[in-house]
């Protein structure tokens, strides 16, 4: 066997599974594709993974142009930027129904305890026909395309679905490949307490639990997340036990470990950007508007689980506790849409403009406009926006993490103080050195605010530095190095 070959046999092949891929095409006149790379954080530690291990990625094509590009290359695998990309092309009618029915808003509003259980979710007929004929299929269909890739490979397979849609792909890759590969899921989202889980019908839910359970381990933001994942597979399924473990669950004679890998960002890419002239211009527009005023800064996707209104509510006590802060400070908003497509994401963008503008209406003076809510994704403009606020606001009512809180830490340049949910998962390393809150005490984050404001630069500084220092010893790429390490450790 040439040397080459017997390297590729000891090295392993990583495989990613996600709904999204890291890669979207447009399509040219010529026939030929534009490729555009995704900027997140999981691509950019894969970019990185890359440069030492052969990856292979599988993931759904998202529009039309990407299932062009499918058909273009004869739904195989091709190497882009040292990536193999697989993605396959769900019956638009399925996808919806696993995407836009299951996985947002269903599982998603459980993992963020965010349903209102009086009155919903509603498991109807038409649920049950999206489970079966869209979020099981399109498992499956992942788990398909991925078996196809990697069978009769002769090296080790490692693979790691990503996140809540693709709960039952481990499930899928058992039945397939039996236990010639490692599977190694990791969720972004947190994991409620067990009682969350009673919303499911037991049919889905056992189904889910088990499926991850044929995962040799399982990867979750904090020890918090993995403790509760323990503790719903103990309370729901039968023949199962942690023996006394808070990390680990034991089935059919396995061992499935449950380890927390926080994600961080990409230090070196934010740095970077936060210095160049782009994001200087936005930094300027803001200072301009801004003037000598304190910033009070948040930064979010538009979505229930940000807690935005409450968010506004804290701000508004803040106003009328302290009218001496009326025209010295301005709360700037920059918000993302996201799910639109879901109604319920839809009614609280509504929530959100209208309490913001009932702010303005009480307190707003001749040159002073207390809240400005900018709407759009513009992450230059939010890096530079961070570099300047007094306070930034993090208050979600559940957070897998929450990168803005890092991003913020570590480029900000005015001593500026964290104001921070302890429901988010970057509460268990910056918590230490923010201001914490509880997500639901609109008295509590006003006066957090105010204490903010009222800090010494001593103490401001000292604070700022230490969160600055915690960001920078855990960047995204270690993040995904360590699940790498652990599974090829592993059996």
């Amino acid at each position: 066997m040439p040397a080459d070959e017997v390297r590729e046999s000891l090295e392993p092949l990583i495989v990613i599974a996600s709904n999204r891929g890291p890669f979207s095409f447009k399509a040219k006149e010529n026939g030929e594709f534009d490729v555009q790379r995704g900027s997140g954080g999981l691509v950019t530690a894969l970019g990185a993974l890359a440069e030492k291990h052969e990856v292979l990625w599988v993931a759904a094509a998202m529009s039309e142009d990407d299932r062009r590009w499918v058909e273009a290359q004869e739904k195989k695998e091709i190497k882009i930027q040292d990536i193999l990309l697989r993605l396959i092309t769900p019956d638009p009618e399925a996808y919806h129904g696993y995407y836009h029915q299951i996985a947002n808003p269903l599982l998603w509003f459980i993992h963020h305890q965010l349903w209102d259980t009086p009155r919903t979710p509603n498991i109807t007929e038409e649920t049950w026909e999206a489970w079966y004929e869209g979020y099981l299929k399109v498992n499956k269909q992942l788990a398909e395309a991925i078996a196809d890739s990697v069978r009769d490979r002769d090296r080790r397979i490692l693979i790691f679905p990503q996140d809540y849609q693709l709960y039952m792909v481990p499930h899928y890759l058992r039945e397939l490949l039996g236990d010639e590969v490692q599977i190694q899921p990791f969720i972004h989202i947190p994991w409620p307490s067990h009682d969350t889980w009673n919303i499911l019908p037991r049919e889905m839910r056992e189904a889910l639990l088990t499926s991850l359970l044929d995962s040799n381990r399982i990867g979750f933001q904090t020890k918090t997340d993995a403790f509760n994942f323990v503790q719903t597979c103990r309370y729901f399924l039968d023949e199962v036990d942690s023996r006394g473990h808070r990390d680990r669950i034991f089935v059919s004679g396995r061992e499935v470990r449950a380890n927390a890998y926080p994600i961080s960002i990409d230090v070196n890419k934010v740095q970077t950007l936060a210095g160049t002239d782009e994001t200087e211009l936005w930094k300027s527009q803001l200072v301009n508007f801004i003037s000598d005023r304190k910033l009070i800064l948040r930064v979010d996707r538009i979505e229930p689980s940000k807690n935005i209104i409450r968010g506004l509510k804290a701000y508004r006590a803040f106003l009328e506790s302290h009218p001496e802060y009326h025209g010295k400070v301005q709360m700037i908003g920059l918000l993302v849409p996201s799910r639109m497509e879901v109604e319920e994401y839809q009614d609280y963008m509504e929530q959100v403009m209208a309490e913001a503008g009932m702010i303005n209406a009480t307190f707003s003076e001749s040159v002073w406009e207390p809240v400005r809510l900018i709407i759009g994704d513009n992450y230059p403009r939010a890096i530079a926006a961070m570099q300047l606020f007094s306070v930034l606001l993090v208050n979600p009512i559940r957070d897998g993490m929450n990168l803005v809180a890092k991003e913020g830490a570590l480029v900000n340049q005015n001593d500026g103080v964290l104001v921070l949910s302890e429901q988010t998962g970057a509460f268990e390393e910056l918590g230490e050195h923010a201001l914490a809150v509880s997500p639901f005490d609109i008295y509590g984050t006003a006066q957090a605010i105010h204490q903010a404001l009222e800090m010494s630069p001593e103490e401001r500084q000292k604070r700022s530095e230490k969160l600055r220092e915690t960001v920078k010893q855990a960047g995204v790429r270690s993040w995904f190095y360590d699940q790498v390490e652990d599974a090829m450790d592993g059996d």
